[in-house]
């Protein structure tokens, strides 16, 4: 039986978002996050920190090392990318900003590859909309468009891209990767060369960027799509699903050769644990994921046909394989980061069935929660200003106690001017293109980027104080006279093995490397056992530092007695 297709849409509802408006709200959202904050606490220092040890040429490039530390992340690729950039930055250039400039290239990349991604899937001929009797129904390039913006408002909209997203961490490596391969298997149909090369491109960069596992399933999980899809000739479904299957291959032989292939996979827990999923998928991948359950239920009778609907099928299965992950893989939500692109795809493919009804209530819940977090945000930032209200302002000092308020001219035009923009946004909203099909998606993407805003210059200082680690490491190095030696830590987390060295020029060395150095520092915590590695008589504690924001994280300075 043939189902109608449920995407009925107008000429009039496909006019494109303006250019302009489109760059400048990613250019927003991919810039804020990146500049003028410290590396944070964990992954964020962790990482750097062994960026900074192949750009000093103090481990190897194949296998890195932090005080002989192998990485809590597998994969090679984010580390060499940071090492590179580090090494080519001209002097004046600060490590840590240098350091990312490569990962803005790629947050930059997977918004890229998602907009072209969607735009191919949506010409499709199972994607196009109903044509009317009488004509007037969307042109398929127009439509195209049109939903190549929606589902990138989609993505940017996900409340769990913003901070995983602006971390020199291989998962947004792992993120970018994905997104190439999602833009491959949905373009190479049309764009030959350039899929090609992004779709290698992309798996063997998940290969080497932790994740081959996942680059495999992609992969042949691609390949079976598009073989089986509605492209025009039997001859090139397969010469495509071919070129997919070779590639992952490819990045396969290359994980397998240089060792990174480790299965840390984990069994899903209990009904707990299956709860926690629950509420991860409900924050993290909002507003993407109920538009896209609504787009599997209207679209479910076109999912299979005799020849299978890609643009359904596609999304699907990267969306399948990243809940898949999720639930295998440790933090879960760096492992969920990767289902966002494919979500926001099949978000886009609601848009055309919904009811104006639906739109208009997600029209006001974003303009009610949004501008209640942004009104909040400015009312803390006075109060910690101004000490009014009293409340807010007690409340910080309460959670950051010692914190000195700064007052910065260019943060605070950055943030009016945000703030300005999204009632302007609102106004136009609720008076003109009330047709566009993605109407419904500009302010959840609008004020998702407008709260980063927000938190990226009026509270940066706020929150670097409690996110870096600088506040209690510095006051750290400061207590070790001679730094000429090595320092010896016990306890110590790969973070704040990397905070240490990289804010005190130190090199630090594991317990049992440590018999020569002058100086330890140690977690409090494992303080009792310090015997178990040195007699304790040989050391004498020169002091401790509690972190300003957790008063039970406290840092012990040891020196070796003199005989």
């Amino acid at each position: 039986m043939n189902y109608p297709n449920p995407a009925i849409v107008a000429q009039n509802a496909v006019r494109p978002l303006p250019r302009w408006a489109l760059l400048l709200l990613c250019a927003a959202y991919v810039i804020f996050g990146f500049i003028g904050r410290d590396p944070w606490r964990n992954s964020d220092v962790a990482a750097f920190g062994y960026m900074r040890e192949l750009a000093i040429g103090n481990t190897s490039w194949l296998s890195p090392t932090l005080a002989g530390l192998a990485p809590d992340i597998d994969g090679l690729l984010p580390y060499w990318l940071g090492a590179l950039a580090m090494r080519i930055a001209p002097d004046w250039l600060p490590l840590e900003f240098a350091v990312r400039l490569p990962f803005v290239a790629m947050l930059a990349l997977t918004l890229a590859a998602t907009w072209y991604s969607i735009y191919h899937l949506a010409r499709q001929p199972g994607a196009q909309p109903v044509a009317f009797a009488f004509g007037g129904e969307a042109y398929p390039l127009d439509y195209a468009r049109a939903m190549g913006d929606a589902g990138l408002l989609a993505l940017i909209a996900c409340l769990g891209l913003a901070q995983l997203s602006h971390e020199t961490t291989g998962y947004l490596a792992q993120l970018c990767c994905t997104a190439l391969v999602f833009f491959s298997a949905s373009s190479i149909p049309h764009r030959r060369n350039l899929s090609v090369f992004c779709g290698f491109a992309g798996l063997l960069g998940l290969s080497l960027s932790g994740a081959p596992t996942v680059s495999v399933l992609l992969g042949l999980g691609s390949a079976v799509i598009v073989g089986n899809s509605g492209i025009a000739s039997q001859a090139k479904r397969m010469e495509s699903a071919a070129i997919l299957v070779l590639a992952t291959l490819v990045a396969s032989g290359f994980a397998w050769g240089l060792g990174l292939w480790h299965f840390n996979a984990s069994a899903p827990g209990g009904f707990k644990e299956f709860q926690s999923y629950f509420r991860l998928i409900l924050w993290f991948c909002w507003p993407a994921w109920p538009l896209a359950v609504w787009t599997l239920w209207r679209w479910r009778h076109q999912i299979f046909t005799r020849q299978w609907n890609r643009h359904l099928l596609l999304p699907l299965w990267f969306a399948v394989v990243a809940l898949a992950a999720m639930a295998t893989s440790r933090p879960s939500d760096r492992a969920l980061l990767l289902g966002l692109p494919p979500m926001a795809a099949l978000a886009a493919f609601a848009l055309p069935t919904l009811r104006r009804s639906i739109g208009a209530l997600i029209d006001w819940f974003t303009l009610i929660f949004f501008s209640i977090s942004a009104i909040t945000i400015w009312v803390i930032w006075i109060a910690v200003q101004t000490g009014f209200p009293r409340k807010p302002a007690a409340n910080v000092a309460r959670l950051a106690p010692d914190y000195v308020p700064t007052f910065s001219l260019l943060a605070f035009i950055l943030a009016a001017g945000a703030t300005i923009g999204w009632c302007a946004l609102v106004w136009w909203r609720a008076s003109r293109h009330r047709n566009a099909i993605w109407k419904s998606l500009i302010l959840p993407a609008s004020g998702a980027t407008l709260g980063w805003i927000l938190l990226m210059t009026i509270w940066l200082p706020m929150l670097n104080y409690g996110r870096s680690m600088a506040p209690q490491i510095k006051p750290v190095v400061a207590l070790i006279t001679d730094k000429s030696g090595c320092i010896g830590g016990y306890g110590l987390s790969r973070a704040q093995i990397a905070a240490i060295s990289y804010y005190g020029n130190l090199r630090m060395v594991q317990p049992h490397n440590a018999d020569r150095c002058e100086w330890i520092v140690a977690d409090s915590a494992a303080i009792p056992t310090i015997g178990e590695v040195w007699p304790k008589e040989q050391w004498q504690e020169v002091g401790s530092v509690t972190r300003p924001t957790d008063k039970t994280d406290q840092l012990v300075v040891l020196r070796r007695r003199l005989p």
